[in-house]
């Protein structure tokens, strides 16, 4: 009985751990499968969209709206890890979680201004706005031209009718240089600028004109300037893509070169990234800014305006203005030459 009895205390320990054991399997085995399920299913496109950004393929239109949502996939990805993981879903979560840091590593850093060079040349002021088929109040183009002091002023959808509206709200006393090639519905850009402008041919053939020209800054400094439109992807992928890369000319082989107007792409798109690699940087990236979204106006959900950059040049600012009329927000960069 004494025996029985020193043993009783180290067995009782035992059956106590025996028991938490057994309560645990019990509990993994009770998990629910379908909630497993429902949490692995958000997982796999989250998954196919990290693949496709990570290795910069963009595909088609639908794989290029999801990578124009990056940056809210990243904040998804953070939640569904620590529900998962709050659910005691240990493999879902985890991989959740490593998926959106991947994507979170790519995003936050447009969070953060960039050193700028030291160049000490002229500056230039640029804006560049979508008129939405020309239906944007050309008054208030005028006006946010004269509030910030605008040197260059691309235009995107820019119809006859608008030039005509432009016209009356005194856009050309302002700016009195012009290279315009106005068209119905989306297919028309122009150029106005303070400075003298030469029309020169800086991109390939594109379904919207995408007018390009020299600015004569005085002192013999010279500015190319590029009013950006390619043709939406949803309309003809294919061809979005080659008018995208007609203007990825490396930096090196011309001038300094400024582009700017409605991309129809964002920073995970990898033909955008491509032109970006060719010389330039985008100008809301280099101020810390690359997350503020520019299209629709109304409720803005992703960055598809840019001011694209010489990298040899430095980026003094940059906003968004909400422009009445238009689906677009306008973008603005004061860019410093060397």
């Amino acid at each position: 009985m004494e025996e029985l009895s020193a043993a009783g205390p180290s067995g009782g320990g035992l059956g106590i751990l025996g028991s938490m054991v057994v309560a645990e399997e019990t509990r993994s085995r009770r998990k629910n499968p379908l909630v497993t399920a429902l949490l692995v299913v958000p997982v796999v496109p989250l998954a196919v969209l990290a693949a496709l950004r990570l290795v910069g393929f963009d595909g088609g239109w639908y794989t290029l709206v999801a990578l124009s949502l990056t940056p809210y996939a990243a904040a998804a990805g953070l939640l569904l890890a620590v529900l998962a993981l709050a659910l005691r879903r240990w493999w879902v979560g985890g991989l959740a979680l490593v998926l959106a840091v991947a994507l979170a590593v790519l995003v936050l850093p447009r969070l953060s201004a960039s050193d700028q060079r030291d160049v000490h040349g002229k500056t230039l002021r640029v804006l560049a706005s979508n008129l939405l088929y020309g239906q944007a109040d050309p008054k208030a183009v005028v006006d946010l031209v004269r509030s910030q002091r605008i040197d260059v002023l691309n235009l995107v959808e820019l119809t006859p009718r608008a030039v005509d509206g432009l016209t009356a709200a005194g856009l050309f006393q302002l700016l009195p240089h012009r290279v315009l090639h106005p068209a119905p519905g989306a297919f028309g850009s122009g150029i106005v600028s303070r400075f003298p402008l030469t029309e020169v041919n800086l991109t390939g053939d594109s379904a919207a004109k995408q007018p390009g020209a020299q600015a004569d800054l005085g002192d013999g400094v010279v500015a190319e300037i590029v009013a950006v439109h390619p043709i939406s992807p949803d309309v003809d992928t294919p061809l979005w893509e080659r008018e995208m890369k007609d203007l990825s000319r490396a930096a090196g082989e011309h001038g300094l070169r400024i582009l700017a107007g409605d991309f129809n792409a964002t920073l995970d798109h990898a033909a955008f990234r491509t032109v970006l690699s060719r010389g330039y940087n985008d100008a809301a990236e280099e101020h810390g800014s690359g997350l503020t979204p520019t299209w629709p106006s109304s409720s803005p959900v992703v960055t598809i305006d840019h001011v694209v950059v010489d990298n040899r040049a430095a980026v003094l600012d940059y906003r968004v203005f909400d422009v009445a009329g238009s689906d677009h927000r306008a973008v603005f960069a004061e860019v410093r030459l060397p």
